[in-house]
């Protein structure tokens, strides 16, 4: 698989690089990176859907499907597939692939749910984060294949999962404290009343601020990693020299294992950080 990602990487570097054409480095990384209408195929180019006029409720919004909103459907039905087909739910004992997910979903349950927001709040709140982390390694892990991108390099995508760990936040908050009861006690106890207003407004400042981290660290990894595969193939078109294709597809291999590990840490990194923030909200005394 790394050798077929590198092999595609390369020939489009050497066809930009045709004909003596000076291709600009930065252009060409950002074209692979950067979300689009299309999704190019070995032996077919699919133009995506616009619906860039369509008007709701007198608002013109435009809802075309771009290339990464066709990744997250694929992934979305890459984990139902996956789960229809290798779990057996008339057995408790799995096989196979089966008990490799059971063992995923176990340790989000105990480790990362109840751990982080108690026995019964973690159990309520188990196939959230579950579904967070298979969902965001799925997309990370598809960015490392050849013919697809990675979705979770589009801020949008980041940032729609973020809010739905903000309005898990606040719903569940409110749910289980009151409103008064949830907001009151963002601020700590013992502060002047002549401060409580200052300090309320810190408080929501650094609620909000935790959720941008959040959208903008996933957002991040994804893309640096990347940039910095591209960039060493693009040194042999920055040379211009074969002798340096050793050197740089070798780093980049090592760069593509790296990126590896850096989909799994980020996705249990959201998932962890998500129970945090939703067992900090349930229970604010803690």
């Amino acid at each position: 698989m790394v050798s077929d990602k590198t092999t595609a990487v390369t020939d489009s570097v050497a066809t930009h690089a045709e004909g003596g054409h000076q291709e600009n480095i930065g252009e060409w990384i950002q074209h692979h990176i950067a979300d689009s209408d299309y999704w190019h195929l070995p032996a077919l180019h699919i133009n995506l859907p616009k619906f860039e006029s369509l008007h709701i409720f007198g608002l013109k919004l435009d809802l075309s499907i771009s290339n990464h909103t066709v990744m997250l459907w694929i992934a979305g039905l890459i984990l139902i597939l996956l789960f229809k087909l290798t779990i057996n739910y008339r057995k408790q004992v799995q096989k196979g692939f089966g008990n490799i997910l059971e063992m995923l979903v176990i340790y989000i349950r105990d480790e990362v749910a109840i751990a982080n927001m108690g026995e019964k709040e973690g159990r309520r709140f188990t196939p959230l984060l579950v579904t967070f982390f298979m969902f965001i390694l799925t997309a990370n892990l598809m960015g490392l294949i050849p013919l697809f991108t990675t979705a979770t390099g589009n801020i949008n995508v980041t940032a729609a999962l973020a809010i739905v760990t903000l309005g898990a936040t606040q719903v569940y908050g409110i749910k289980e404290n009151g409103f008064w009861g949830y907001y009151k006690a963002l601020v700590p106890h013992g502060v002047p009343w002549w401060l409580w207003p200052l300090m309320f407004i810190i408080e929501i400042m650094g609620l909000l601020a935790r959720h941008v981290a959040l959208t903008i660290r996933l957002f991040a990894n994804m893309v640096a990693g990347h940039f910095v595969l591209f960039a060493f193939l693009g040194l042999i078109i920055i040379f211009k020299s074969y002798f340096i294709s050793p050197v740089s597809i070798g780093f980049a291999i090592f760069v593509y294992f790296l990126e590896l590990l850096v989909s799994l840490i980020q996705a249990y990194i959201f998932t962890l950080l998500s129970a945090l923030f939703i067992g900090m909200s349930v229970n604010p005394e803690h």
